[in-house]
């Protein structure tokens, strides 16, 4: 049995889960609403406070598809009444990001600043040399992260780049001098 899979999805109070034909989920709450076709082999139970998961058969692919949809479901029942954030934190002398509108100007020590537009549904706020996306999607909010890492990812030497705010930096030593 799915450890994951098996556990109920408790909805709280003020979050409305609606399942329609084809395993589609639409999970409203205060802070918005998302919408998601899920797997037709999975079996979705819409219950007073809660949504039960039950797979079919023991199949290796059966197994895997319990956990995840169940965890996807979990996640916009999250997004919906929390949000989710990421922190980006960005290092180098003459690093910087700016924000107008929509439009976040990063300057990374390129000939040119990168210019970045916040998808719908994600918001990024600049905070000193901290960029912070924030949104009720899961998969959105990490993925646009995650696009702002590889405009300069973080280096191993100095440090320089764009890291997550939990990310370790392995630190390697430079050229040895002459003796």
């Amino acid at each position: 049995m799915s450890r994951i899979g098996k556990l109920p999805v408790v909805v709280p109070a003020g979050v409305e889960v609606k399942l329609e034909d084809g395993n589609v989920i639409t999970v409203k709450g205060p802070k918005g609403s998302l919408t998601k076709a899920l797997s037709t082999e999975m079996t979705i139970q819409v219950d007073a406070g809660q949504v039960v998961v039950t797979r079919p058969s023991d199949l290796k692919r059966h197994k895997a598809l319990h956990g995840l949809t169940r965890a996807l479901i979990h996640n916009m029942v999250v997004g919906v009444t929390e949000g989710y954030k990421k922190t980006l934190e960005i290092n180098g002398v003459g690093y910087r990001a700016a924000k107008s509108g929509s439009k976040l100007t990063l300057t990374l020590g390129y000939s040119h600043p990168v210019e970045m537009t916040d998808p719908e549904g994600i918001t990024t706020t600049v905070d000193g040399n901290k960029v912070i996306v924030e949104g009720i999607d899961k998969e959105k909010v990490g993925q646009f992260a995650a696009e702002i890492r590889t405009k300069r990812p973080p280096e191993p030497y100095k440090g320089k780049g764009i890291k997550y705010i939990d990310e370790y930096i392995r630190r390697k030593v430079g050229k040895a001098g002459k003796k």
